[in-house]
């Protein structure tokens, strides 16, 4: 079984960043080529796509809400991946999860992806 572990959420004014970090371990984990993403969901809203990478990290692909805002990045240790997170707004505000697909591809669908995180609360304020 493959464990998430998320990191760095936290209260920010809008322009402000933060950034995210997720770990991954355990279980065949290390046996695909994994794909590792960002999904978020605000209160009363559908969990939504934010970012993914494939195993290499050559390929990224980010929603349209947040390109060239957010970087998505694995760690030299593949088994990390970073959300860098620029000039936020308050309707970035939500839960962000972290998320494991076994890959190759990259997809932006939630119900692709086999493992997640418990999720770390992103607050923007105005």
């Amino acid at each position: 079984q493959v464990q998430l572990v998320e990191s760095g959420g936290g209260l920010v004014q809008a322009g402000g960043s933060l950034r995210l970090s997720c770990a991954a371990s355990g279980g065949t984990f290390n046996n695909y080529n994994y794909v590792m993403g960002w999904f978020r969901q605000a209160p009363g809203k559908e969990r939504e796509f934010v970012a993914a990478t494939d195993w290499s990290g050559g390929t990224n692909v980010y929603a349209d809400a947040v390109k060239g805002r957010f970087t998505i990045s694995r760690a030299n240790v593949k088994n990390m991946v970073n959300l860098q997170m620029n000039s936020l707004k308050p309707e970035d505000t939500a839960v962000y999860y972290c998320a494991v697909d076994r890959g190759p591809a990259v997809f932006r669908a939630p119900g692709q992806y086999d493992y997640w995180g418990q999720g770390t609360q992103v607050t923007v304020s105005s």
